[in-house]
Formats: C-alpha cells, structure tokens, sequence
C-alpha cells in the first residue's frame, strides 16, 4: 500500500494551463484601432444668381452647371399657372392658387416675384435658407427685375448677403441675340423686337451683378461659371482653414 501510494504522487504533472500565452498571442494579432482621420474644413454655402436677357442662355447654362455640380441645388420656384403634364408639386413648382400667392407676398415671405403673361411667380425665403443651412449651393434662374429683388433682401439679411453671388450672361452683340431668338422659332416678329428692346435694358444693368460672362459655346459658359464658383468658394470670407 505504501509502494502504490508513493507511484502515485510521483506521477508526472500535467503542463500548466497555457492560456495566459495564448492571451498575450492575442493581444499581439490586434492592432490599435488607428485614430479618426480628421474632417475636413468645409466652405459655406453659395446662393448663385444667374440671369440674362431673353435667349441669352441661362437655362442651359443653368441646367449644365447641376449636372457638373452635385453640390448644388436649384430652389424651387411657387407659380400659380396650372401644372403641365408630368410636373410634380414640390418637384418642378410650388403649385398655388391666386389666393395663398397673394398671401405670401404680403407675408414678405418672398425674396423675388413677378407675374409673368398673367401668371404669378416667386421664391420663397425659406426654401433658399433651409438648402443653404444643409450646407448645399443654391443655384437661382431669374430674370434681371428678380435679381434686384434679391440683392435688396441680402442687404438686409446677414446669412444672404454673405451667401449671394451674381451672375450676368449675355451674348456678344445684340445681333447675335436676334440670330437666337429667331432660331427658336416660336416667337412672332413683334415678339421678337420686343424681347430685344427689354433685352438692351437688361444688359445695361449688367454693372450691378459680381460677375459679367460673355456667352460664347455651352463648354465656353460652363467652365467660367465653374471657375467662378470655386473662387467664390476659396475666398476667405467663406473658406475654412484646417486646424494644424
């Protein structure tokens, strides 16, 4: 009894538990979650205001300039004119009646309207800050009257006025703006004389806007809006530095 008892404590001792290797094995495989790579500095908004005489181009321009921008946002215009067929409300237009046009004008909830061959028309205030405030460019499509309206509420409005950039398009000559409005083919000849006698008034207010652009090709307009918009965007009222 006394032989068996001594082989049994001099058994050999199992290894010792190697979990403690097996940690720090670990430990080793995972690396330190690197740091968080810092934002960068993001300009403040732009509310760009493009406008030009009569067939001066401004819709296309307008049109190429979101497809080039992703950035940037058109504000959506109210009207009271009936919707054509397939534009959305709150999509293409407000769509209003005469009755809450006529309110919101006397709301001073409008920063532009006018009434155009018997149809009212108007940009809200609120639509144009709320896509600032996101932070996106807001881009403006209106008529030389309109850009007067606007310029008037940025004056007395901070974040507008610090946001506003003003465009004017015109073609080279008055001649050439009679060869485009004639290619349009959809206008009478009195039409057309009259659209050219508001047009010559037009482009004489053409001091009042940052910036005058010739109009030239599609790719001609395109590329000096864009340079426009990313010296806007650069200047130091608007630009943020990065933190060092």
């Amino acid at each position: 009894m006394k032989n068996a008892k001594s082989k049994a404590a001099a058994a050999p001792k199992k290894p010792a538990s190697t979990n403690r290797k097996s940690s720090a094995t670990t430990a080793r495989k995972i690396k330190p979650a690197k740091a968080a790579e810092p934002r960068q500095p993001v300009a403040k908004p732009l509310l760009i205001l493009i406008s030009a005489p009569s067939g001066g181009g401004k819709t296309t321009l307008c049109q190429e300039l979101l497809a080039a921008r992703r950035d940037m946002t058109r504000a959506i215009t109210c009207t009271t004119r009936p919707p054509r067929p397939g534009e959305k409300d709150g999509v293409d237009y407000y769509f209003l009646d005469a009755g809450s046009f006529l309110k919101r004008v006397q709301a001073g909830n409008f920063l532009e309207h006018a009434t155009v061959y018997g149809n009212s028309y108007g940009t809200l205030k609120s639509e144009v800050l709320e896509k600032l405030r996101h932070g996106k460019n807001v881009l403006l499509n209106i008529d030389v009257q309109g850009a007067a309206a606007v310029r008037a509420s940025a004056m007395a409005d901070p974040e507008l006025q610090r946001s506003l950039v003003t465009i004017f398009l015109t073609p080279p000559s008055i001649k050439i703006l009679e060869t485009r409005l004639r290619k349009r083919g959809t206008d009478t000849e009195a039409v057309i004389q009259k659209r050219l006698s508001v047009a010559r008034q037009e482009i004489a207010q053409w001091k009042n806007f940052d910036y005058l652009v010739i109009s030239g090709s599609i790719e001609e307009d395109l590329r000096r809006t864009l340079a426009i918009v990313d010296a806007e965007m650069m200047r130091s009222k608007r630009a943020v530095a990065p933190e060092f």
